[in-house]
C-alpha cells in the first residue's frame, strides 16, 4: 500500500505566483522607486524648484519697493498736499495695511494677471508690459536663434578639425566676445552697418505682425549684438563635448560598419553631446535679457527694460515690481524648457524604464 502524496493547497485562479501581503506592497514600492530613479528630471521636482524660486523672487521684488523711500501719495499730490490728503491717497493705494498683507494681496493679484496700476499715469501695469514685452521676446528669440546657428556651426566645425588651424581660429575668435560688453558691440554694428554701409537702420522697432521684413531689418543688429556672447560660449562647450563624444567606442563601431560621418554626427554623437551646450544656452537667457537694458537704449527699442528704467527714474513702484516679476517669470519658463529639452536628449529617458534596476541587470520584460 503506497503512502499518500501530500500536496500544497492550490491558490484560487489568478492568485498563482502572486506575492502576498507585505511582499506585494514592497514589490510595488520598489517598482515606483525604480521608475522615479530612472527619470532624468521628474516634472514635479522641477516645478517645485521653479515655484520656490518664483516665490522668493517675488518676495525680494516686493521688498525692494516696500523698503524704498518713495512716497507715492506725496509725489502724486504734490508739495501742497495736506497730511489728510496724503493719508487718503495711501489708503487708496493700500499702503496703510501691514507689509505682509500688502505682499499677499499683491502676489495673489499678480498670479491672476493683475499687476496693479501705475501711480503716475493710472495705466494698468499689465497693459504697459503687454506692449513692451513682445519687443524683448522677439529680439531675445532672434538672438537665441542666431546663437544656436552661429555657435552650433562653429562648435561642430572646430570639433571635426580638432587640433587643426580651423579649430584654433574658432577657439581664438570665440574668446573675444566674452571680453566685450553688448553695448560696445552694438555701437560698432551701428557704425559699420547703419552709418557706413547704410544697409540697416540705426534703431527703432516695427512689430513682427505689422511687417516681418521691416521687423527683421530693425531687430537684426540688436539681436546680433546680444547673441555673440551666447554663441561663443555655445561654440566652446559644444566643441569640448563633441571632441569627447567622437572618441567613444560606438562612434568607431559605426564608422567600421560603413556609416557616413554626417549620419554618425547628427544621428548619434550630436544628440549625446548636446546636453552641456544646451545648459549653457539656458544660462544665456537671463544674460540676454539683462543686456537688453543698455541695448534697448542704444537702438531706441520700446522694450520692457526701458519701461523699467523710466519707472525707476519716476519711483513708480508698481511698474518696477511688475516688470521685475514678469522678467523673472520669463527666465523661469525658459529654464523649464531647457530642463524638458535635456530630459528629451538624455539617453536614459529614451529607453523604456520598465523593469530597469539601478546598478543591476534588467529584469524580465525590461531592456535587453
Amino acid at each position: 500500500m503506497s503512502a499518500p502524496v501530500l500536496t500544497k493547497p492550490r491558490r484560487p485562479a489568478g492568485d498563482e505566483a502572486r506575492p502576498d501581503g507585505d511582499q506585494a506592497r514592497a514589490t510595488r514600492r520598489s517598482a515606483v522607486r525604480r521608475r522615479l530613479a530612472a527619470a532624468p528630471a521628474p516634472l514635479g521636482r522641477v516645478l517645485l524648484v521653479t515655484a520656490t524660486v518664483f516665490v522668493l523672487a517675488s518676495l525680494l521684488t516686493f521688498a525692494l519697493g516696500a523698503l524704498s523711500d518713495a512716497n507715492p501719495a506725496a509725489a502724486v499730490l504734490g508739495d501742497m498736499a495736506t497730511p489728510a490728503d496724503i493719508a487718503r491717497m495711501e489708503a487708496r493705494f493700500g499702503l496703510d495695511r501691514p507689509l505682509y498683507a500688502q505682499y499677499l494681496g499683491w502676489l495673489g493679484d499678480a498670479l491672476t494677471g493683475d499687476l496693479g496700476v501705475s501711480w503716475f499715469t493710472g495705466v494698468p501695469v499689465a497693459d504697459s508690459i503687454a506692449l513692451a514685452l513682445p519687443v524683448d521676446l522677439s529680439i531675445a528669440g532672434l538672438a537665441l536663434l542666431l546663437a544656436v546657428v552661429i555657435g552650433g556651426a562653429a562648435g561642430i566645425a572646430a570639433a571635426l578639425n580638432a587640433g587643426g588651424r580651423l579649430d584654433r581660429a574658432i577657439t581664438l575668435v570665440s574668446s573675444v566676445p566674452a571680453t566685450l560688453p553688448p553695448f560696445l558691440i552694438g555701437i560698432v554694428l551701428i557704425v559699420v552697418f547703419a552709418v557706413q554701409l547704410r544697409v540697416l537702420p540705426t534703431g527703432g522697432y516695427v512689430p513682427l505682425g505689422q511687417s516681418p521684413g521691416q521687423w527683421l531689418r530693425h531687430a537684426a543688429l540688436p539681436a546680433f549684438a546680444l547673441s555673440l556672447d551666447a554663441a561663443a560660449s555655445l561654440a566652446r562647450q559644444l566643441r569640448t563635448s563633441l571632441v569627447g563624444a567622437l572618441r567613444e567606442n560606438y562612434v568607431t563601431g559605426a564608422q567600421m560598419r560603413g556609416f557616413s560621418t554626417r549620419r554618425v554626427l547628427f544621428g548619434h554623437v550630436l544628440r549625446n553631446a548636446a546636453g552641456p551646450a544646451l545648459s549653457v544656452l539656458g544660462v544665456s537667457v537671463p544674460v540676454i535679457l539683462g543686456g537688453a537694458v543698455v541695448t534697448e537704449k542704444i537702438f531706441n527699442l520700446p522694450g520692457i527694460a526701458q519701461l523699467a528704467l523710466q519707472s525707476a527714474e519716476q519711483h513708480d513702484i508698481p511698474v518696477i515690481q511688475g516688470t521685475l516679476l514678469v522678467t523673472v517669470g520669463v527666465v523661469l519658463v525658459a529654464n523649464i524648457g531647457v530642463n524638458a529639452a535635456l530630459a528629451a536628449l538624455d539617453p536614459a529617458a529614451r529607453r523604456p524604464s520598465r523593469g530597469r534596476r539601478r546598478g543591476g541587470p534588467a529584469t524580465e520584460g525590461g531592456d535587453r
